[in-house]
């Protein structure tokens, strides 16, 4: 196949999303290396995701073009050989192993508290939103924050176990509007290390530690994007040991991105340069994962609300990067922008979701009413 054949190709799958190579609306690509055709038909999303890096093509807007490339289901009509070796590699091996999620987190929340300073809102909550009646970043963390906080009926003096508490936001939020007690866990040092200060004076713990080790009983369990880094092996093992931490009245409020379909690897491209091995669960891999664990109170999707955050936390990153370029440099640009407007756009198609769901040891008294 010629290089006119491959251009060709791409251009018909191109339009079947209405877009066009070197068009003037905004979510036409810009294409400035005629090599990007046989690069995507052989390497697929990792192949587009790097050419962007490379500066091989551009788009005014890239969440726009890829909203439209997922509602074509694009990504279904090209099927590299990269995909299948990274779909073989998931089925064989445990890739969210102990030894393995220390070194898997750092390659991305280790890479400096600056970006994510500029990048988050004021607590650093790196998890979507709520925007209910919130008009910028700051309000719809809050927002979504107590809404978790009624989710769990939360009382004061409860002790609350937060699995995977970033850079302690949650902690703090807890322990200041609420009085009750939170152990935090996080397998990032730089994240453990900025949250015991960011929690300094509040009944906050915070540990380096890996969830499958921990231990305690707790009237409240709380994790908020975190089962995203658990694995579909270990999904079951992510439950019992939650199941074993929760008091037998206790609430375990959930927070994931999910996906529409069970899938045991993720897009390559965010898997190699993004999050390590991180994989998002489908719905039936999460109903699997809690038979005869928990029962199912509540669940409740504002996936929609992602869109609009990720474009927040691009915005803020837009407008912090000369404050930031001098020590990232431009390729880390490309890279970071790649990936903000890239998710963005899986939100938009609806592609991604995202839920918060509420379990209980044995089904709460009476009857649960889910807040909203």
């Amino acid at each position: 196949m010629g290089s006119t054949k491959f251009r060709n190709k791409i251009e018909h799958l191109l339009s079947l999303a209405d877009v066009q190579i070197n068009g003037g609306r905004p979510w036409d690509i810009q294409v400035y290396n005629e090599k990007l055709y046989q690069r995507v038909l052989a390497q697929g999303s990792l192949g587009l995701g790097e050419a962007y890096m490379d500066g091989w093509w551009d788009c005014e807007k890239l969440d726009e073009f890829i909203c439209r490339v997922l509602k074509a289901n694009l990504d279904a009509k090209i099927n590299p050989w990269a995909e299948f070796f990274s779909l073989l590699k998931a089925r064989l091996f445990n890739l969210q192993k102990p030894s393995s999620c220390f070194t898997d987190c750092q390659h991305h929340y280790d890479i400096g508290n600056d970006l994510y300073k500029c990048m988050l809102d004021k607590l650093r909550i790196y998890s979507c939103g709520y925007w209910e009646n919130a008009s910028c970043l700051d309000e719809a963390q809050e927002k979504k924050l107590d809404l978790v906080c009624r989710k769990l009926l939360l009382k004061p003096g409860m002790r609350i176990l937060d699995i995977g508490c970033g850079w302690g936001g949650t902690a703090k939020f807890i322990a200041e509007n609420y009085q009750a007690e939170i152990v935090g866990i996080t397998v990032s040092e730089k994240q453990a290390q900025f949250a015991e200060k960011f929690c300094h004076g509040l009944p906050v713990e915070i540990r380096l530690e890996d969830y499958r080790s921990l231990k305690g009983a707790f009237d409240r369990i709380v994790s908020l994007g975190m089962i995203e880094h658990v694995g579909y092996k270990n999904y079951k093992t992510f439950m019992r040991v939650a199941r074993r931490c929760l008091k037998e009245n206790g609430i375990f409020v959930l927070q994931t991105i999910g996906g529409n379909c069970s899938m045991r690897s993720v897009d390559p491209w965010i898997s190699r340069y993004i999050f390590p091995n991180y994989v998002l669960p489908s719905a039936k891999q999460i109903n699997d994962a809690i038979e005869n664990v928990f029962v199912l109170e509540d669940w409740h999707n504002f996936g929609p609300d992602y869109d609009r955050t990720l474009m927040h936390w691009f915005q803020n990153f837009q407008n912090s990067w000369n404050d930031l370029k001098d020590k990232y440099g431009e390729r880390f640009y490309r890279m970071w922008k790649y990936y903000l407007l890239f998710c963005a756009g899986t939100f938009r198609a609806r592609f991604n979701q995202l839920w918060q769901i509420v379990l209980s040891p044995k089904g709460v008294s009476g009857r649960y009413c889910a807040p909203r």
